[in-house]
Parts: C-alpha cells; sequence; structure tokens
C-alpha cells in the first residue's frame, strides 16, 4: 500500500522560510512525477511546483523564484524549500505522487497534507 508521510509544516512569520518533505513508501511502480498542491479556504486546490521522470519542473506562478522542488530519486522524496513566505502562502499543502503502472495507466495518490501558515 502506497504511503506519503509528510512533514515540515508550522507557523512562520512573513518573510520566513520552510521545508517541506514528503517520502514515498510501499511504490510497486516507478514514480514518474512528485508534487505539491495547496489548498487554501475558499480556494481550488492549486498545483504549487512538480517534478516529472524527465527532470523538469514546473511552478505556480506565485511560487517561482521563491520555492524549489527538488526530488531524492533513491529514497522517493521531494522536498518543498519555501522562502520569502507571505500570508498569501497560508494552506494545506499536499503530496502528490503519480506512477505508471503500464503504458497506458497513470496512478496518482495524494498525502493527508500539512498545514503552513504564514502569520504575524
Amino acid at each position: 500500500q502506497v504511503q506519503l508521510v509528510e512533514s515540515g509544516g508550522g507557523l512562520v512569520q512573513p518573510g520566513g522560510s520552510l521545508r517541506l518533505s514528503c517520502a514515498a513508501s510501499g511504490t510497486t511502480y516507478s514514480v514518474i512525477a512528485m508534487g505539491w498542491y495547496r489548498q487554501a479556504p475558499g480556494k481550488e486546490r492549486e498545483l504549487v511546483a512538480i517534478t516529472s521522470g524527465g527532470g523538469s519542473a514546473e511552478y505556480a506562478a506565485s511560487a517561482k523564484g521563491r520555492f524549489t522542488i527538488s526530488r531524492d530519486d533513491a529514497t522517493n522524496t521531494v522536498h518543498l524549500q519555501m522562502n520569502s513566505l507571505q500570508i498569501e502562502d497560508t494552506g494545506v499543502y499536499v503530496c502528490y505522487v503519480g506512477m505508471h503502472m503500464d503504458g497506458a495507466t497513470l496512478l496518482n495518490y495524494w498525502g493527508q497534507g500539512t498545514q503552513v501558515n504564514v502569520s504575524s
């Protein structure tokens, strides 16, 4: 059974930093993509950052220049370094893992989420 264990959330002041981590275990197929979504109150879940098997990385416009996503393939762990945090970054950050079972089937998994509160 696939499990995603997230950590690193917390309360920080504007301008501060946090580093989120997500470790995937129980994976029976190759991990293609790992990333982070954000769910803020009253807003739709949005993609914050994601990395793919091709080595590419994509960021939400609000995250560019401030957030950096990285991936450790040996441990199937993805990190999100968040700098210069703003109040608008507040939300539940949810880890995402995508795997290909075969050439036609993509498996998607989401973690329970870790709370990030940016407040003075």
